[in-house]
């Protein structure tokens, strides 16, 4: 079976994540069969971008979604629209959709860890 999930990239406690399809027993950084998007919670707001031909192309044909990756997906409206295309609607019109979405989104700014610390404290101290 074909799950979509998270891959964790970057360095020691600088996580960010690919979204790829895998065999469901493979590990978690193991091998994979696509890239499907990628995903940056480090950043404010988090940066999330996704190859969504891809991804209806995959849950089309079977691909079950891991927990954490359905919860990303209702939140970029991913799985509203699948259903929609379930439905028999053009791809062509939700991909719009998607990317008219995706550009009304604020850019992610990177932030690390220690410059979010000094802004929460800096709140605090006014």
């Amino acid at each position: 079976m074909v799950r979509i999930r998270l891959r964790r990239v970057g360095g020691t406690k600088q996580p960010s994540y690919r979204l790829v399809a895998v065999d469901k027993e493979s590990p978690r950084d193991g091998r994979f069969l696509e890239i499907l998007g990628s995903y940056n919670p480090r950043t404010e707001p988090v940066t999330l971008q996704l190859h969504e031909d891809r991804i209806y192309a995959w849950m089309k044909n079977g691909a079950q979604p891991s927990d954490s990756v359905r919860q990303l997906f209702q939140s970029a409206g991913v799985l509203s629209r699948f259903e929609r295309f379930k439905a028999g609607e053009s791809l062509e019109t939700l991909l719009q959709e998607a990317s008219a979405f995706s550009a009304t989104q604020p850019p992610g700014a990177p932030q690390s860890a220690a410059s979010s610390k000094a802004k929460k404290e800096s709140k605090k101290s006014k």
